[in-house]
């Protein structure tokens, strides 16, 4: 039945139930591999079911393959380990004792070769005449490597009963081609997108071969006459697939291959006599005269593939009733496009573009559609490009009140594809360089990233939104930075992900992502600042801290990870440092347990000064205004006679810890009014980032009138020496700045 629309078989629920209880119904051989226990004789196309089973369900392994080495109780026909990571080793003692008759080996990952393949089925003398379907697709065929047995080189001849062989996505060679073609009674061969570079070896095989597949041959070099004259001796070819890959660069221009399906379409019907089915999609210099004088000629023909050659639209086309067409004029061609060419990622594309405007305003659910538009994806998982079309087609599809007539299980598949989809492009969003370089609106991308993350908790791409987010709002203009901080709602998503992970005792990337974020937003956000407190971000992160204890039993468990944390600390009191920047937010950071834990890490030696460094900038601020301060006249004195004795065992940084907006928040601080404590924080920093990056910093320090706010400290005798010092030392890197660059300009000119 169809899984999309009815229930699933009985025989199907059961295999699934093995599949997920395997490891329980299995002992174990020396070699680590399953063995089944106390397992009845299984039919033998239910046995070849629980494989395909166990490949759909991602659990064929070297361990789980193991099974298939009782022969008494498993006996497999069809096998399958398609892009199943089973070594060569394994696949020689579970699969190739057995009859086989059909094997899809394609896309094995981890290193097992065509050849391994090849020389494990040849030791088989039973498989040698059985097998009759073999498919080694995207495998390296490593044909060098095969041995002789008995002094017979073993090769694809030695599988006497082979009818059809796909090795498309290969390294296969003309020399690989020629041994193949001696096979006696080869009817289908698929070399698609191997290195195959010219097809005279077919000869060998003209009487026997019905179906040939020579999709995008990456080094083909035949003349058109010579490949004509190779087809015009396979009397027995009824389908010839020689399309090409229109999206493909690199690959020269195909021109002979081109020119070779023009003449073809224009040559006598006596060229290939037998031919029903003729794919030439993707092919540059067909004309419709052509195809014209083809279809016109051959009353037989049943399949013509025109996708992507700009001629699918010929009149002559129409007129044939039996004529299956893949092509881009109307809604069967482009749906024949997607059944034919499901494991064609160029092709896919193309059809997926066109149905695309074909169900703009479709007002009839199409469930058979979307089944196809769902195929293209799967075949496609890694595809951005399919994925992108595909599911702007399926919203075509589903839009409205066209969803309720679809069946459910085929919207659960089309949902499930929707979200890789997103998967795919935090993926891609996930890389420095995009995130860094590359020129996008990152206002809007962080803003639709923030949105889908309130909707998934899935910790994989929590963790790689919660990153793409913190990167994005450090690159936004100050202008958007105010706009994204005035909504209540981001800072509640990205509170509630540190209170998750808080909760469950999780010091990972995800807490430090959604903190680096968090301090970002606030950087001189005011609004950010208010919506922070209001969303009772305070008292969370004071549990972060250890000073409130909300969750003590939960807390214990973590606490000292957290206190060891240097980075944790840095991004929290790095936020709060903001919170303490904005004046009518001061009083709600004047809670003594905060203040003397914040004073316990300035003074402690052993706490990295990154973090002391943040500290000191919370109490700078909180103390610069003594009118507001409304806790014990004594604790002031404490921090401000602290500060100045801590700052002076700092040593300077290398790495770069901090970067600034703007100097303004420092300004209060250098006023010659202030304690000696609250100065020294102010210059230590502006000192700090002049000495990282004098370039940048210089020129806002001149803008900003901080330079007169330091000479007027290093001026004053009541001045501390120490900040006097910094002071001065910061003028000299400034002035060393303005003389350098007033050169350079001197020399070049305005």
């Amino acid at each position: 039945c169809d899984e999309s629309i009815g229930p699933r078989a009985l025989s199907d629920l059961c295999l699934a139930q093995v599949c997920r209880s395997l490891d329980s119904q299995c002992s174990r051989r020396a070699d680590g591999s399953m063995s089944l226990s106390r397992a009845p004789l299984f039919p033998q196309e239910t046995a070849d079911q629980l494989l395909h089973r166990m490949v759909t369900a991602g659990i064929l392994n070297d361990t789980t393959v193991g099974i298939f080495r009782d022969r008494e109780v498993l006996r497999l026909r069809r096998a399958s380990i398609r892009c199943c990571p089973v070594s060569a080793a394994a696949f020689r003692l579970a699969l190739c004792p057995h009859r086989l008759q059909e094997l899809d080996a394609s896309w094995v990952p981890g290193g097992i070769s065509g050849a391994n393949i090849v020389s494990g089925l040849a030791s088989n003398p039973e498989c040698r005449s059985s097998l009759q379907r073999l498919s080694l697709n995207g495998l390296c065929l490593d044909w060098e490597s095969l041995d002789e047995d008995e002094g017979v080189r073993v090769g694809f001849g030695c599988l006497q009963g082979l009818r059809t062989l796909n090795l498309a996505d290969t390294d296969l060679t003309d020399a690989a081609l020629e041994d193949i073609c001696t096979l006696p009674q080869l009817e289908t061969l698929d070399v698609s997108c191997s290195a195959v570079s010219e097809l005279t070896a077919l000869l060998g095989c003209k009487n026997t071969l019905r179906s040939f597949i020579a999709h995008r041959l990456r080094q083909f070099d035949m003349s058109p006459a010579g490949l004509l004259l190779v087809l015009s001796q396979l009397h027995a070819l009824r389908h010839l697939d020689f399309s090409d890959d229109h999206f493909a660069v690199g690959d020269g221009d195909g021109g002979d291959g081109d020119e070779a399906a023009r003449q073809l379409l224009e040559g006598s019907p006596r060229l290939l006599p037998s031919l029903v089915s003729l794919d030439i999609s993707g092919r540059k210099r067909v004309t419709e005269a052509a195809v014209r004088v083809f279809v016109e000629a051959r009353s037989g023909l049943v399949f013509l593939g025109l996708l992507a050659t700009g001629v699918s639209s010929c009149d002559v086309l129409s007129s044939q009733g039996n004529l299956k067409v893949t092509g881009e004029a109307n809604e069967n061609q482009v749906c024949e496009s997607l059944r034919r060419y499901r494991g064609r990622e160029c092709f896919v594309r193309e059809a997926l573009v066109h149905l695309y405007n074909l169900t703009t305003d479709i007002d009839k659910p199409r469930p058979d559609i979307l089944k196809l538009v769902l195929s293209g994806m799967q075949s496609h998982p890694t595809s951005l490009h399919v994925h992108l079309v595909a599911t702007a087609c399926a919203f075509n599809l589903t839009t409205q009140d066209l969803a309720e007539a679809m069946p459910v299980r085929l919207l659960t598949s089309t949902v499930t594809h929707h979200q890789q989809v997103q998967k795919n492009c935090l993926l891609a969003l996930c890389s420095d360089y995009i995130l860094q370089d590359v020129p996008f609106d990152k206002y809007l991308a962080a803003t639709l990233v923030i949105n889908w993350l309130s909707s998934h908790e899935d910790p994989t791409l929590q963790r790689m939104a919660v990153a793409v987010i913190s990167v994005l709002v450090a690159k936004l203009s100050t202008e958007q930075t105010a706009q994204l901080s005035k909504d209540v709602f981001i800072m509640k998503q990205l509170l509630a992900i540190v209170q998750q992970r808080a909760m469950e005792g999780e010091a990972d990337s995800t807490l430090k992502f959604a903190l680096s974020a968090l301090w970002n937003l606030t950087d001189e956000m005011p609004n950010a600042a208010h919506n922070f407190i209001q969303c009772q971000g305070l008292e969370l992160y004071e549990e972060v801290l250890e000073i409130r204890k909300r969750f003590p039993l939960i807390l214990c468990l973590f606490s000292q990870s957290y206190y060891t944390e240097p980075s944790i600390q840095q991004k929290v009191l790095g936020l709060l440092n903001n919170i303490a920047e904005v004046e009518d937010l001061q009083a709600a950071l004047l809670e003594e347990d905060l203040l003397q834990h914040v004073l316990a890490l300035l003074q402690d030696p052993q706490v990295e000064v990154g973090v002391r460094y943040f500290a000191g900038g919370i109490l700078a601020q909180l103390v610069s205004r003594p009118e507001a301060w409304t806790l014990d006249e004594e604790l002031r004195a404490t921090i401000v006679k602290e500060l100045h004795t801590s700052i002076m065992t700092w040593t300077s940084l290398e790495r770069e810890m901090v970067s600034y907006r703007s100097f303004q928040p420092f300004c209060p601080l250098l006023q010659t009014c202030q304690p000696s404590g609250v100065q020294l924080w102010a210059v230590w920093a502006v000192h700090l980032v002049c000495s990282q990056n004098a370039s940048h910093y210089s020129r806002m320090l001149e803008k900003e009138g901080v330079t007169e706010l330091l000479k007027a400290l290093a001026a004053r005798p009541d001045t501390h020496s120490d900040i006097r010092g910094l002071s001065e030392s910061v003028l000299r890197m400034v002035e060393q700045h303005q003389s350098h660059w007033g050169g350079f300009n001197e020399r070049n000119g305005p």
